[in-house]
């Protein structure tokens, strides 16, 4: 009756309407959108009768979604960590598998049955490990796997592990005991969690989207070890399951069909590179693959001259190191992909090179700083050297930001993430209250939020590759480190004229006000060049 006599008067003096009968929008103070009296007054509860005025709302979640909230992104827009102005772009590079080249998750499946096959014949592991069919919905890119736990797990930009994210095998690992195996905490510190490249002493942090299906194969064989209680070595498994899947790879490079059911949008690919053509810019392809698997891709997609768009061809690069070791000298290839002994003395139009180094790359072209704008899918092997290192422009192709764009624009997640952001603003309001009662509703407060979070949503083992439940993954903090753009795929250039500008958005600080929320985001349909490009999905 308290509580009730309360809400009443909270409607009553703040002018709010009650929720059977209109809307209810909450204030900043709760990330939210409502008046500062409106604020006091909700403060002015305690925690238990603060819980039954807003939990009965939140089954009226959708009047609770504020109204700068947008649910229209367009999954084709490119977003900017750092400004980058396309006019002083000269010369574009690119990486070819997943940045030219596009593949279906018919690929993944190719390539984990052939590492489970090697596996099984060449490593004799178990037969039963030939039973487990790939899964495609079941690992994430940029997950870290401790070689020596045998654990698979997502981790935040602040070292932590995200607890209900762990996987010994195919089953979850209980939070109470990721905690006893990690110390009584779930922090990994810097010297554990990966070197520069991705792989420390103790975690692989797993950044290539051809990765997907090894992890998926070292979850199975882990899986089917523990199901049977066989005793195993996880660090040599984490081994041979590595070299399985190079194996894998060596097979498709040298048995590949490019086809519909592997090579996906191809006319894309097509298109923007002669659209760069036609106004004049350079194009360079350093890509690790090899020429004749290169080759078959390109002329499916672009034709048999593809080569003609390219100023430089360069295969088998063995990025990174490419960027960052001067050793390996340029080799030629023939018209039938043989080596050649020549010196190289300039890097022309029409023909192949292998191997090489970037620094023999600068010299021979002059190709330097920010009139260069390279893309790739791999954040350490494609564009942290050249970001940090070399100074060109960057830009990350993000397959995953397709799908996750449409989560994000749906209802469900509108009022799942609103909701979120108001049990956090109480929280943060109402923690000083300490009687028993209080307390016990803080406590289901607490357990709501962690409930409440939109992981089932994206990956229901894993959730979003960009966020754990609170904070950037790991993989998102190096995202914005090392490139300057990033996009869902090549395909987006197609939506911005070439001499457009991107400007990242300033979000604020944590220290600073929110006075700029009116300002559209980023991929907004309403943004100019989006709105009319919305068909292109």
């Amino acid at each position: 009756m308290r509580a009730n006599k309360l809400i009443d008067n909270l409607y009553s003096n703040c002018n709010l309407k009650s929720h059977r009968c209109g809307k209810f929008t909450f204030n900043c103070h709760f990330h939210l959108c409502v008046s500062p009296c409106d604020a006091n007054a909700i403060s002015a509860l305690c925690p238990v009768e603060a819980f039954i005025l807003l939990y009965g709302l939140s089954y009226f979640s959708s009047d609770l979604i504020p109204p700068g909230v947008c649910n229209i992104l367009n999954p084709s827009t490119i977003y900017a960590n750092n400004e980058v102005d396309l006019d002083k772009v000269d010369i574009y590079g690119f990486d070819y598998d997943y940045t030219l080249a596009l593949y279906s998750s018919a690929l993944d499946r190719m390539i984990y049955d052939k590492a489970r096959e090697f596996l099984v014949k060449h490593y004799k592991y178990p037969e039963g490990i030939s039973k487990y069919d790939y899964i495609p919905s079941f690992a994430a890119r940029g997950l870290h796997y401790d070689i020596q736990k045998g654990l698979l797990m997502k981790i935040d930009a602040f070292h932590y592990i995200q607890l209900g994210t762990v996987y010994r095998g195919l089953k979850p690992v209980p939070d109470e005991e990721v905690l006893e195996l990690y110390g009584g905490t779930h922090h990994v510190p810097l010297q554990e969690v990966s070197g520069f490249y991705g792989k420390g002493p103790v975690m692989k942090q797993f950044m290539d989207v051809f990765s997907i299906p090894e992890m998926t194969l070292l979850a199975a064989a882990n899986d089917y070890f523990n199901s049977n209680g066989i005793e195993y070595d996880p660090g040599h498994l984490f081994k041979d399951v590595s070299v399985s899947w190079i194996q894998s790879k060596f097979t498709l490079y040298s048995h590949f069909l490019p086809t519909e059911k592997y090579i996906i949008r191809g006319d894309e690919t097509y298109a923007v590179l002669h659209r760069l053509v036609s106004q004049g810019k350079k194009l360079f392809l350093i890509t690790n693959s090899p020429f004749s698997f290169v080759d078959k891709g390109m002329k499916y997609m672009v034709g048999k001259e593809w080569r003609d768009f390219f100023d430089v061809v360069i295969v088998e690069a063995d990025k990174p190191h490419f960027f960052n070791n001067c050793g390996k000298p340029f080799r030629r290839l023939d018209g039938n992909g043989d080596l050649q002994w020549d010196k190289i003395r300039s890097l022309d139009k029409g023909q192949i090179y292998k191997q090489g180094n970037l620094f023999d790359f600068l010299r021979l072209t002059g190709w330097r700083g920010s009139k260069v704008l390279y893309f790739g899918d791999h954040l350490y092997s494609d564009l942290a050297d050249l970001m940090l290192r070399h100074g060109w422009r960057t830009a990350a192709i993000v397959p995953e930001l397709e799908m996750e764009t449409r989560v994000v624009n749906t209802e469900q997640y509108a009022q799942s993430l609103t909701w979120l952001q108001a049990l956090t603003g109480l929280l943060e309001r109402m923690q000083m209250h300490r009687d028993l009662e209080s307390k016990e509703v803080l406590q289901d407060w607490l357990k709501e939020r962690e409930e409440a979070v939109t992981k089932n949503l994206f990956n229901p083992h894993f959730g979003s590759i960009f966020r754990t439940c609170h904070n950037p993954t790991f993989f998102s903090r190096r995202l914005c480190r090392f490139s300057d753009l990033y996009m869902a795929s090549l395909s987006c250039l197609l939506n911005y004229d070439l001499s457009y500008t991107f400007y990242p958005r300033r979000t604020p600080l944590q220290h600073e006000a929110p006075l700029w929320m009116d300002q559209l985001c980023t991929g907004c349909m309403k943004t100019p060049f989006l709105e009319e490009m919305a068909h292109i999905r």
